[in-house]
């Protein structure tokens, strides 16, 4: 399912075995305000943001109905509507938002169904290519979530489905109604707790979209207690990321991206931003291999207790 190698790290996936990607995705959560509500700051910007993914061949936007709610599907359907060729639009449903960083998670059959016809007016389409259940809800069956989705699917109104924050056996019991095609759980240099569903993931060609795929990379205000602890400490001293950086002449942000590349084969990372600054920065990691060193390297330093046994892509 992987194609266009570079020294050996492949610059595309097929999601499903059909849904060609460049394996540097956008996530499209931080185009608006504060606590992930509301309108941006600046929309204008946030606009050509959109629109610069075009020219940057980047392909894969990932947002939710969450996210705003709606104004995130909402504004790339205004920056990109009529769709450029071959741009691959996931969506996700599955939380109730009653302001700024709440969330509540919502997986009725009918509150899917209302998000998922919600989400098709707004993105201006008859058929989302990657719909992924934001959340399992564990208040519903899953035999009620699942079978949603099994539906949605065979009326046509999902290409592929997708999980997020999904352990290995979640996911095969999802696997029971529908080709599980994406897995999206949080995943990155500093935090690692998904390693086995990475490798579940690679061994079964299911795309795996990290979320906080930057974190200890770049210290972020939505960073809390020990996450930001440990960024900033990562940044104030002489690391492995640091020095890699400056061999390659790159950003740790962009060292960051690169070493999520070389995890696994099935890995597509969707860093946000609002600005068209950084998304230039975060797309150009794809452009830098890592020497089996350089990853042995980094694997280490963020003291991972798999660190050594981590295979590249």
């Amino acid at each position: 399912m992987t194609t266009a190698t570079t020294d050996g790290v492949a610059l595309e996936f097929r999601i499903g075995g059909d849904l060609k990607v460049h394996r540097i995705g956008f996530g499209a959560m931080r185009i608006l305000g504060p606590g992930v509500w509301g309108p941006p700051h600046d929309r204008g910007e946030c606009l050509a943001t959109l629109r610069r993914l075009v020219d940057l061949d980047v392909n894969l936007i990932d947002t939710a109905e969450s996210y705003g709610p709606h104004i995130s599907e909402s504004l790339i359907a205004e920056a990109l509507y009529p769709y450029p060729p071959h741009l691959v639009i996931a969506t996700k449903g599955g939380f109730n938002r009653s302001g700024p960083d709440q969330w509540q998670i919502d997986c009725r059959p009918e509150r899917l169904r209302e998000e998922l016809e919600g989400s098709l007016r707004r993105l201006r389409v008859d058929r989302i290519d990657l719909y992924q259940l934001h959340r399992i809800d564990p208040a519903v069956p899953e035999h009620d979530q699942f079978g949603f989705l099994q539906q949605a699917q065979r009326e046509g109104k999902i290409r592929h489905v997708g999980l997020s924050e999904a352990g290995i056996e979640q996911i095969e019991r999802a696997q029971q109604f529908f080709t599980v095609a994406s897995v999206q759980n949080q995943y990155n240099l500093a935090d690692r707790g998904w390693d086995a569903v990475v490798d579940f993931c690679d061994r079964h060609g299911i795309a795996f979209m990290p979320w906080a795929p930057l974190q200890g990379a770049r210290p972020s205000r939505t960073l809390v207690g020990h996450y930001a602890r440990v960024a900033r400490n990562l940044l104030k001293k002489e690391s492995a990321l640091a020095r890699i950086a400056r061999d390659h002449g790159a950003t740790s942000v962009q060292i960051a991206l690169a070493w999520l590349l070389c995890r696994a084969r099935v890995m597509i990372p969707i860093p946000g931003t609002s600005t068209r600054t950084h998304l230039e920065e975060n797309a150009a990691a794809s452009r830098i291999t890592l020497s089996d060193e350089e990853f042995s390297s980094l694997s280490a330093a963020f003291n991972s207790p798999a660190a050594a046994s981590f295979p590249r892509s």
